[in-house]
């Protein structure tokens, strides 16, 4: 099953981490370590093979690929092996590395998206093509139309009304039959119009916000807690990140969205919000690494006042870039099934999933093996109505 995927900020740290490393695994010169789709409990026939992802992609940045990957080889993301032994490779996805369509009309822009996004599919003969969006966080969106119905959605853009631009994505991924997965906390599907213009256009979609750290690891803990019966009366965090994205979430408003979808897998899991918050700072010199230093303080039995603390030190684009490469092979299988609208079975994957769905990491990694079961054993909707899409 030929798969185009798709990536909104294709030339960022995640994106290109993502690119080689499934070039790398292609080439048998990497071990798929971090990707669960290669799990012996979630290998699956149903989705497509990592030979089968063909990649394209929009960035309003210019950087050539090879000198990203060569950037992200000297700060210790990728071994400089692998950007060495893959720089042919590496530079052949120029070819499908677009200018992002910026200015005039909203309407205009979307038109410009779905135009690259079909000739994507038609020159490659695709099977399926999934958009991910990797982009840097939009600032919290201010108060704007809820646009619950596709008509005035429609009419807005029409008028000049604009969307946030991970929307205007979404709308434009829906529009030419592709999937949706956003992988940071934008805005992207979340309008209710979006969800009606996806099941007209018999697609999925997924997200919100991957998964990669510190709420990681607060979605294994905050469960502890809660079975042992142990009340958590505070729990605050500090995250300090480098790099591009560090920089982004320097901005009051892109760090709000993403603290704000930090903190509630502590509220879904436990029932009730302790004290506390996350605070997100940039740290230029830790580049492309970030660290999260968290405090919990809970009571044991008849009040004595415990505490724990944890620190986590990880590389973003290298945690995040397999779950990239999972997420496009599990939402193109789902569109392959005939599954449409949102995806809340790919929970596992994100810090504020859709749906009403568990936060706690293991009653998500259970879903997830259903959903792959499930896959395997519904027929397919067939691969050449999508290629005709």
């Amino acid at each position: 099953m030929r798969t185009g995927v798709w990536l909104v900020g294709g030339r960022g740290s995640v994106a290109v981490t993502s690119m080689v490393g499934a070039l790398a695994l292609r080439a048998g010169l990497a071990e798929p370590t971090g990707c669960v789709t290669e799990l012996p409990a979630l290998r699956s026939a149903a989705l497509p093979a990592l030979a089968d992802l063909v990649f394209g992609g929009h960035d309003v940045a210019t950087t050539p690929l090879v000198k990203k990957a060569e950037t992200l080889a000297e700060a210790g993301v990728l071994p400089a092996r692998l950007v060495a032994a893959l720089a042919g490779e590496i530079g052949a996805l120029e070819a499908e590395l677009r200018p992002a369509p910026t200015g005039g009309p909203q309407a205009a822009v979307v038109e410009a998206v779905v135009a690259d996004l079909t000739g994507f599919r038609e020159r490659h003969r695709l099977d399926r093509v999934v958009v991910v969006n990797v982009s840097s966080t939009e600032p919290a969106p201010a108060a704007h139309p809820a646009y619950q119905r596709l008509s005035d959605l429609d009419a807005a853009l029409a008028e000049g009304s604009p969307l946030p631009p991970s929307a205007a994505y979404a709308y434009a991924a829906f529009t030419a039959g592709c999937s949706y997965v956003d992988f940071t906390p934008s805005t992207g599907a979340r309008l209710p119009a979006l969800a009606e213009l996806a099941q007209r256009a018999g697609v999925p979609y997924a997200g919100h916000d991957g998964k990669t750290g510190e709420t990681l690891v607060k979605s294994v803990l905050a469960p502890m807690f809660a079975m042992r019966h142990l009340r958590v009366r505070s729990w605050s965090g500090t995250n300090l990140l480098g790099g591009g994205d560090g920089a982004n979430l320097a901005e009051p408003a892109a760090n709000a969205a993403k603290s704000a979808s930090k903190q509630r897998v502590l509220g879904e899991t436990l029932g009730y919000v302790p004290q506390g918050n996350t605070r997100i700072e940039y740290v230029d010199d830790i580049g492309d690494f970030k660290t999260a230093w968290d405090l919990v303080t809970f009571a044991g039995f008849l009040g004595t006042p415990m505490r724990m603390e944890f620190t986590w030190h990880g590389c973003d684009s290298s945690l995040a870039a397999p779950l990239v490469l999972d997420l496009a092979r599990l939402t193109a299988a789902a569109h392959r099934a005939g599954r449409t609208g949102p995806l809340p079975e790919l929970a596992f994957f994100f810090k504020d999933p859709l749906g009403e769905v568990p936060h706690a990491l293991a009653e998500q990694w259970a879903t997830l093996r259903a959903f792959v079961r499930q896959l395997d054993a519904e027929p397919t909707s067939g691969d050449s109505d999508a290629v005709a899409a």
